[in-house]
């Protein structure tokens, strides 16, 4: 059986080939590591390694500008290295801010999104000042608005001196469906002699709505069905505190006829 014998001298070049062709693939991995950390250097110094833009989505009560200053975010921060929870934290100081998240887009974009707790009513003071109240009860300091509250933006609290009964009503408020709550233009308190918190609703459809604080949110549900029950020519106060009854104004005649029985 005849035996192929390799000599040392015949594996010497692939030896040698096999050498070069390490050392090439080595030097090829040094030379890319080089040119990264090459760019790195760069892109650290490059205006590409900072924030370039800030964009606030989900506000709706405070002003973006605001925002972007309390979150401490500026073109000199770095975009790799913000600090998320830094960000959080500074604008969950906010009064109005329940939630923030914030979120990096390539190249160099920040976008912060937030929801605001909302706004549920306004109350007046005796100078005209306006003072929101958020849907978790608190009362907020008052805003330049001329004395106005937004169109369809909450109702006017008229006639309440206590903030906890405030903060109880803005409770049930911000329980309402949105259509019923926009339809509210103004809550008068009108405590009864059984019912401290028996409030008076004048609704932007020109009906009046005697209810309690009590479960409001859960009586005001009765709300729309009723008007839509309605003869749309009558206008009058809709009583939903037990059993939901429709009471129409009294006409001038009518008052006129009440007016003459007592005289008599």
């Amino acid at each position: 059986m005849d035996t192929k014998v390799v000599t040392i001298e015949d594996r010497i070049p692939k030896l040698k080939q096999k050498r070069k062709q390490k050392a090439n693939r080595r030097l090829i991995i040094y030379i890319i590591c080089f040119f990264f950390m090459v760019l790195g250097v760069i892109y650290s110094q490059s205006p590409l390694s900072k924030v370039s833009s800030i964009s606030i989505v989900g506000n709706y009560s405070v002003a973006k500008d605001d925002l972007i200053k309390l979150s401490g975010l500026s073109t000199r921060t770095s975009f790799w290295n913000l600090d998320k929870e830094k960000i959080i934290s500074n604008l969950s100081q906010h009064d109005e801010i329940e939630e923030v998240n914030v979120i990096r887009k390539l190249p160099n974009h920040v976008v912060i999104d937030v929801k605001e707790l909302k706004r549920v009513a306004y109350v007046k003071d005796g100078e005209g000042k306006l003072y929101p109240i958020l849907e978790n009860g608190k009362t907020l300091r008052a805003i330049n608005n001329n004395g106005q509250a937004p169109a369809t933006d909450a109702p006017l609290l008229v006639g309440w001196e206590h903030d906890g009964d405030i903060a109880g009503l803005a409770r049930e408020l911000r329980k309402l469906p949105e259509s019923i709550a926009n339809s509210i233009s103004e809550i008068h308190h009108a405590p009864k002699e059984v019912d401290r918190l028996h409030v008076t609703l004048y609704m932007n459809n020109g009906y009046e709505v005697s209810v309690t604080v009590r479960g409001f949110a859960e009586k005001m549900l009765a709300y729309p069905t009723v008007v839509n029950e309605l003869d749309p020519s009558l206008k009058g106060v809709i009583h939903l505190d037990v059993v939901p009854f429709f009471e129409k104004y009294k006409s001038k005649e009518e008052k006129g006829e009440v007016t003459s029985e007592t005289e008599g």
